[in-house]
């Protein structure tokens, strides 16, 4: 049986090859059992335009748990945020293999909402 982690990679190559043929500008996420975090990555791939996560103090200011819808949430508000003033408004979604549920729906759904299309 194929590892779940080997699994998850491989359908994160397939994306990312496929943003990388769209010369899209990318936000990615990684998940954690204890946190969240979020990166807003240039189309070359070579440079973080900007990044947020569960473990910014202000954050964990906030939440009690870094591992809730509600942190993410707080999240994908932080990286739209710091998107538009990076000059970012448009992304392609890189969900890095991870089901498009639960704290990776709300940290897309935040980030949408704060401004971010995608």
């Amino acid at each position: 049986m194929i590892d779940k982690k080997i699994s998850r990679l491989r359908r994160a190559a397939k994306t990312r090859a496929t943003i990388a043929r769209l010369k899209a500008v990318r936000m990615t996420v990684h998940r954690t059992n204890t946190h969240i975090y979020a990166q807003i990555i240039d189309a070359s791939g070579a440079k973080v335009l900007a990044a947020a996560s569960t473990v910014e103090k202000e954050v964990r200011g906030q939440v009690k748990n870094g591992a809730s819808k509600e942190a993410a949430g707080i999240v994908g508000k932080r990286i739209a945020e710091r998107a538009k003033a990076a000059g970012v408004t448009a992304v392609a979604f890189d969900r890095s293999g991870f089901a498009y549920q639960g704290r990776i729906k709300a940290l897309a759904d935040a980030a949408r909402d704060a401004g971010l299309t995608f």
